[in-house]
């Protein structure tokens, strides 16, 4: 049997420590600078059944990363290893850009905690967008080195709640990432596989045309694509072209793949 627990310390480096809730912040600030958010075994046509078998071969053992489907319950199942009160919750993104919220329905998948008496949340596969701490669902608002971010119970809607972020360096005002509810929880991992297939095939997916490799770092942030390799440091953005060659030697060099 695989020893989840052991592997997933081992990947982020952190020691065979209890870890708390106060400790939370250095797991998901060192979980999102090691895994990339990508959909490279979507383009090469090489996904498999979602596992916990098979999400720890892929990350742990293979060192690639994921989509919010694979990297949300890589860290969730860890939770649980280490104690947590967690389970996994669908949402649905928005598009600022297109201002309406997406097409292929509630494929986000995040995860929420309870402690205390009081739920988080907690997402590690939301690209670039990723708080970096457990976001309090009582509107509280926590600050990150990635910027500020809060979630907000839906007015008249008991259940559902929207998760706010403001990046530090990109956005002048608060943007919505996506709403949820808490109606809309799982505990199985393997129920995620209706969200893979949508993600796979739906022709308004974002994840099934065109790669994508970002992630987190110390000083902000890398992300490349089949066009461009952008890098965020210190809040200064460099872009530079890509083209096929450049693109696998920067996906060797950058992300290890």
């Amino acid at each position: 049997m695989n020893d989840l627990d052991s592997l997933f310390r081992r990947r982020i480096g952190m020691s065979q420590t209890e870890i708390t809730f106060e400790k939370l912040d250095k797991v998901l600030e060192k979980t999102a600078k090691t895994f990339p958010f990508e959909n490279l075994c979507i383009l090469e046509d090489r996904t498999t059944a979602i596992t916990k078998d098979n999400l720890i071969h892929k990350m742990l053992e293979q060192h690639e990363g994921g989509l919010c489907y694979e990297l949300n319950p890589l860290l969730y199942l860890f939770l649980v290893e280490n104690g947590f009160d967690s389970r996994l919750v669908l949402g649905t993104v928005y598009s600022s850009a297109e201002q309406q919220w997406s097409t292929t329905g509630k494929t986000h998948v995040a995860i929420l905690i309870k402690h205390d008496g009081k739920q988080y949340l907690v997402d590690t596969g939301f690209g670039g967008n990723l708080p970096l701490k457990p976001v309090p669902l009582n509107g509280e608002m926590v600050s990150s080195s990635n910027g500020e971010f809060r979630v907000e119970r839906v007015k008249n809607a008991e259940e559902k709640f929207i998760f706010y972020k403001k990046l530090k360096h990109k956005d002048k005002e608060w943007k919505i990432g996506y709403i949820f509810d808490l109606k809309d929880t799982i505990k199985n991992v393997s129920a995620l596989g209706d969200i893979q297939d949508i993600i796979i095939t739906h022709p308004d997916s974002a994840f099934n045309k065109r790669p994508l490799i970002t992630k987190l770092t110390d000083k902000g942030s890398i992300t490349l694509t089949d066009g461009s390799f952008t890098e965020w440091m210190d809040g200064k953005e460099t872009k530079r072209e890509m083209n096929e060659k450049h693109f696998k030697e920067m996906k060797n060099e950058y992300f290890g793949f």
